[in-house]
């Protein structure tokens, strides 16, 4: 194989441990006579077609260790949609900065882009090994078990749970009805995270709504008519991406980015959560209140998954040991060891595979009856996230 210089970029939305790739990759490739320089994208793919690259080989440790436990993108990321006539410039760039190794962090847009690259240097003749690394906080990247980010994403839901279960308990004779919505155009996997919250029935969150099930107004009712019925309140966790049956959004106006996804709320609209909030309230007739936090569930540094930043930090490594020994067009895959104990193995999976479509929660993992999740997905979820704090409780004796 030739050797040659190193270039990463990152793009899309942040994570809280998307860095941790970014520098798994730097000090990975310090160790490998192949590589020369390593070179960053300011601003991902859009940056590049610029010229804009800066010298990550430079950096030293104690910047890089820092970083490592920086959230967002240090970088600076992008969602350019490359087309065609940008793929000849991209080739020039590659070719005057002598580049061979090419590595992008992001989600399906992104490997996309790898892929794209990768293709297109390979029909012009130039020998260029390109590798994907995974991120997305949604968790619904195909092709892998889990994502970078998912994690720590999911460890914020689930203490907002667990800290604002608390206030809409003691608050319930206020506002009996408390909605959150959590990041998810095409997957609920954020959503159910909540449910890490619960220890005793009656904690929150009770109800659970994801976009893998079309929401009914009627099965909807029913549902917070027995919880506030048993419970004296209602707490709800909703995916941003909710529909109804015939597909139209349960937060009513919907806008396309440039890569054809979904922005829901945008322009001025409800979101899912203000909608939800309103139909409990209407029919209970009762105060309520809803929460939507977005980008602090890309960038909460205080919430962190230690298991998921180092498993980021991994895919960024073994990013470059697939790419110097003469692999390309992959990207790094999470695949679990069978067995009761929490084994993460790094392997990887074809570019294309990951744009097969997307990961969904699977039937087993979904309660439809109660409008939550089964014991297994807490499985699957509890080393992704670590342990949650104990709450007090008072014992509520009589006098």
């Amino acid at each position: 194989m030739k050797s040659g210089n190193l270039v990463i970029g990152q793009s899309g939305g942040p994570t809280a441990v998307i860095n941790a790739s970014l520098v798994g990759v730097v000090q990975e490739a310090r160790r490998h006579g192949e590589i020369g320089k390593v070179f960053g994208m300011r601003w991902g793919i859009q940056g590049f077609l610029q010229e804009e690259l800066v010298d990550l080989g430079s950096e030293p440790d104690d910047v890089l260790e820092a970083v490592r436990r920086t959230p967002s993108s240090a970088l600076g990321s992008c969602r350019l949609k490359l087309k065609d006539e940008h793929l000849p410039l991209v080739l020039d760039v590659i070719r005057r900065h002598d580049i061979r190794f090419f590595f992008y962090i992001g989600g399906d847009d992104s490997q996309n882009t790898t892929h794209r690259v990768v293709e297109y240097c390979r029909t012009q003749g130039y020998e260029l090994y390109g590798i994907g690394i995974p991120k997305t906080v949604d968790n619904d990247l195909y092709g892998t078990d889990h994502t970078p980010g998912y994690g720590s994403a999911a460890r914020y839901v689930a203490l907002s749970a667990q800290q604002g279960g608390v206030l809409a308990r003691d608050m319930q004779k206020v506002d009996p009805v408390c909605v959150y919505q959590a990041v998810g155009r095409d997957a609920g996997w954020l959503a159910a995270a909540s449910a890490l919250a619960k220890k005793y029935e009656e904690d929150p969150p009770h109800l659970i709504y994801i976009p893998e099930r079309p929401f009914s107004n009627e099965k909807f009712f029913a549902d917070i008519e027995r919880c506030y019925s048993r419970f004296g309140f209602v707490s709800i966790f909703v995916g941003e991406g909710i529909v109804y049956s015939d597909g139209t959004p349960v937060s009513g106006t919907q806008t396309r980015d440039k890569f054809g996804n979904p922005e829901f709320g945008a322009m001025g609209g409800a979101s899912a959560a203000m909608v939800v909030k309103s139909l409990a309230c209407e029919h209970l007739d009762c105060r309520g209140e809803f929460q939507v936090v977005e980008s602090l569930q890309m960038a909460g540094m205080d919430r962190v998954s230690e298991t998921d930043r180092h498993e980021a930090w991994m895919a960024g490594v073994t990013a470059v040991r697939l790419a110097v020994a003469g692999n390309t067009g992959l990207m790094v895959s999470f695949e679990r060891a069978p067995g009761p104990s929490y084994e993460c193995r790094y392997v990887a999976v074809p570019l294309l595979k990951v744009n097969e479509g997307k990961q969904t929660m699977p039937d087993h993992f979904i309660d439809d009856a109660n409008s939550f999740v089964t014991p297994a997905f807490l499985d699957y979820l509890r080393p992704l996230v670590g342990e949650l704090p104990e709450m007090g409780r008072l014992s509520y004796r009589g006098i």
